[in-house]
């Protein structure tokens, strides 16, 4: 590959490909989104947020972001059991990204 062609300077660690393993899915920026506008939210909520996604995926893409820090799990010890997610403060770097990508989405929707 030629040296000055930009993917020569993306390895494994390159900026953008991080993000992108990070926020990639299909609903991780909508789950995103949602959080950053309205704050905490339960699960249920976060379902109904994302009608399309199922409860399966909301799960894993949550379990992701959790596990990569962007998002706060909070289980509290009651019955039934309440569990609430929020953006942490690495999450809440995100916001300009996701409203970037709403800014585009906005221009290019028709």
């Amino acid at each position: 590959m030629d040296e000055n062609h930009p993917d020569s300077q993306c390895d494994s660690y390159c900026p953008v490909e991080r993000t992108l393993l990070v926020i990639d899915g299909k609903w991780k920026p909508v789950i995103l989104w949602h959080l950053l506008e309205l704050g905490t939210l339960r699960f249920s909520e976060i379902r109904r947020l994302v009608p399309p996604a199922t409860q399966k995926m909301v799960t894993q893409h949550l379990r992701e972001l959790e596990a990569d820090g962007i998002v706060h799990r909070e289980v509290y010890a009651q019955v039934p059991p309440k569990v609430e997610y929020s953006l942490t403060p690495a999450g809440e770097t995100l916001g300009p990204v996701l409203k970037a990508m709403q800014s585009w989405g906005e221009l290019h929707m028709a």
